[in-house]
């Protein structure tokens, strides 16, 4: 049994894009080229690694296993390219970083853009998700780093403190009703209209969890994507709002809110950043990982 690189490529996305056709699209190879290589592999397996539905393909049990060997193989051999080619032509390469809604929007620019900026030929995709889904985008490697709360369930995956942040109520500075207070409960909060988060948001979907748990719903008079928006409604009237306090500080100097300590236990956030495996990362991603701890370190002691 003999799988070249190509034929693990193709599998890998095909299973990604759980559709032979965008996986073979992914990898630059035509529809009959890739079915032929697919019914290759399987035939020298002697079982089926592709279950065929009429919207796609899942892996099969013998599937998941090729699926864990060829992620792990083709990382290896990205590796070892990666740290040969760094000899001749300088640290080149892509790093795949998750990080939920809060740390991807009020602590992470200012790390990546510097690691950026010396390090001018690696590129970063960068994507939102909800902590839970980096954890498993991680274990199955389909992404290097990660950026999540420190709650989530992180299994075997090697985490280290990045920063911590507080959410917190803004409410309109002259709104009545709120005369006084330094503090509220959430359930009390979700008395009123909401200026809410775009569907899909790792922060509003974690909201709307604990509104659930408490047997109530966010009635959202609007959905926004930036915390600055966000503020800049409530400021006007339109409604309350749950922000990071990093964010709703710093709304606070330009716009005429008040800032409301959550007294909900959930509503201290401490993040970490995730690796499978530090050592198994290539050279450029390792780089990009010590950077982030070094630098939610320094964000950490400044907030002190």
């Amino acid at each position: 049994m003999r799988f070249d690189i190509a034929d693990l490529r193709l599998f890998v996305a095909v299973v990604e894009a759980g559709s032979i056709t965008h996986g073979a699209t992914r990898v630059n190879l035509a529809l009959g080229s890739a079915s032929g290589r697919i019914k290759q592999m399987e035939e020298a397996v002697g079982v089926p690694l592709l279950a065929r539905q009429r919207l796609g393909v899942q892996p099969t049990e013998a599937g998941h296993t090729l699926l864990r060997h060829a992620r792990s193989t083709l990382a290896s051999m990205q590796r070892l390219t990666d740290d040969l080619g760094q000899f001749a032509h300088g640290l080149k390469g892509t790093v795949r970083l998750l990080a939920n809604t809060n740390a991807l929007t009020e602590f992470v620019p200012t790390p990546v853009s510097h690691f950026l900026a010396a390090h001018p030929n690696v590129n970063i995709e960068v994507e939102e998700r909800l902590s839970h889904e980096i954890v498993e985008a991680l274990m199955d490697g389909v992404a290097d780093i990660g950026i999540v709360a420190a709650a989530a369930d992180m299994g075997a995956l090697q985490a280290f403190p990045f920063v911590t942040d507080r959410l917190c109520a803004v409410v309109p500075a002259s709104a009545p009703g709120f005369e006084g207070m330094h503090d509220i409960a959430f359930e009390d909060l979700l008395e009123h209209d909401f200026v809410g988060y775009a569907s899909g948001a790792s922060i509003q979907t974690y909201l709307e969890g604990h509104a659930r748990r408490l047997h109530r719903r966010i009635r959202q008079r609007i959905q926004l994507r930036s915390f600055d928006a966000i503020c800049r409604l409530v400021e006007n009237g339109v409604g309350v709002s749950v922000v990071p306090e990093s964010a709703a500080r710093r709304c606070k100097r330009t716009m005429g809110i008040r800032v409301l300590r959550l007294v909900d236990t959930w509503a201290l956030r401490e993040m970490r950043v995730c690796v499978s495996e530090r050592d198994a990362l290539p050279t450029y991603a390792r780089l990009l990982f010590d950077h982030l701890i070094a630098s939610g370190s320094k964000q950490s002691r400044s907030k002190t």
